[in-house]
C-alpha cells in the first residue's frame, strides 16, 4: 500500500488537492483531523488538544488505509501528517511531546507533496498565522529534507497543482509496479 501525505502551512489546498487525487486515482484519503475536532470543541486549543488531534489524525489515516485495501486500490491520500501537528506545536507551545515525535520517525510515507504559499490566503476562523506562512513553508522544507523524505514541492494555481501531483504520483505508481 502506497501512503502519500500532503503537508504544508495553513491555506495551500491541501484539502482540495487531497480530495481531486482522491477522485483522480479512485481511491480513499484521510482528511484533516483538526479541522474537525475544532470544529467540534473551538478554535482555543492546549497541548492535550493537539495530542488529541493527532491521535484522531493517525485514525482517520488508518480508515483511509483499510478503505483503499477494501477498494482494491493500491494507494490512498492523507490530507496533513503529523509534521503538521509537530510544527503548530512548535509555534504555539514551544516544544512537541515526544510520542508526536517518535511516532514522525516511525511513519513512513512513499511520498509528501509539500505544498507552496503561492495561492491566495482564505480567510478561515481555524486559521491563525496568514503572515507566517513563508517561514512554515522554509520549516516543513527544511524538516522535509534533514528526515530525508521523499517530497516533491508542489505550487502554481490548483489546476498546476493536481498536475505536478499526478506526476510524481505516476512515477511513484511506476516505480512500484
Amino acid at each position: 500500500m502506497l501512503r502519500v501525505a500532503l503537508t504544508g502551512p495553513e491555506s495551500t489546498g491541501k484539502t482540495t488537492l487531497s480530495r481531486h487525487l482522491a477522485a483522480h486515482y479512485n481511491t480513499s484519503w484521510a482528511p484533516e483531523y483538526a479541522r474537525t475536532y475544532l470544529e467540534q470543541y473551538g478554535p482555543k486549543y492546549t497541548l492535550e488538544d493537539l495530542e488529541a488531534i493527532a491521535h484522531g489524525q493517525l485514525r482517520a489515516e488508518a480508515e483511509a488505509e483499510i478503505q483503499a485495501i477494501q477498494m482494491g486500490r493500491p494507494i490512498f491520500f492523507c490530507d496533513t501528517d503529523l509534521l503538521v501537528i509537530k510544527i503548530w506545536s512548535e509555534h504555539t507551545f514551544g516544544h512537541c511531546p515526544d510520542w508526536i515525535l517518535e511516532q514522525i520517525e516511525q511513519q513512513h510515507y512513499d511520498l509528501v507533496l509539500l505544498l507552496n504559499v503561492d495561492l491566495p490566503w482564505e480567510p478561515d476562523p481555524l486559521r491563525e498565522h496568514p503572515h507566517l506562512r513563508q517561514q512554515f513553508f522554509r520549516l516543513y522544507q527544511h524538516t522535509l529534507q534533514e528526515q530525508l523524505s521523499h517530497f516533491a514541492e508542489i505550487s502554481g494555481p490548483p489546476a498546476q497543482r493536481l498536475e505536478q501531483a499526478c506526476y510524481h504520483i505516476d512515477e511513484l505508481l511506476t516505480q512500484a509496479g
